[in-house]
């Protein structure tokens, strides 16, 4: 069966770095888009980016735009989403999802401190 399995996450000081990956299986992940969404504490979940199945194409939220990038190794079935100049707001529980499906991960939680 399809598993999203989520890990990387953690707490952080402002401005620093993480990198959160998504190990997939039960799936042929090379036929298939992905993204990263996060849900914050009290707030609906949120897309953050999206990456093509090869892997040449990728869209971010405004939000994130210069600071994440996502990125995949279809050799590994897994897809990456790097993090840097992190802030207080991407406090979140960060999930991976195969777009348009309800195949969700359980999520990796990451804290931003002040």
């Amino acid at each position: 069966q399809v598993q999203l399995v989520e890990s990387g996450g953690g707490f952080v000081q402002y401005g620093g770095s993480l990198r959160l990956s998504c190990a997939a299986s039960g799936f042929t992940f090379s036929n298939y888009p992905m993204r990263w969404y996060r849900q914050a504490p009290g707030k609906e979940r949120e897309w953050v980016a999206t990456i093509s199945s090869p892997g040449g194409t990728k869209n971010y939220a405004d939000s994130v735009k210069g600071r994440f990038t996502i990125s995949r190794d279809n050799t590994k079935n897994t897809v990456y989403l790097q993090m840097s100049s992190l802030k207080p707001e991407d406090t979140a529980v960060y999930y991976c999802n195969i777009p348009t499906s309800n195949y969700w991960g359980q999520g990796t939680q990451v804290t931003v401190s002040s």
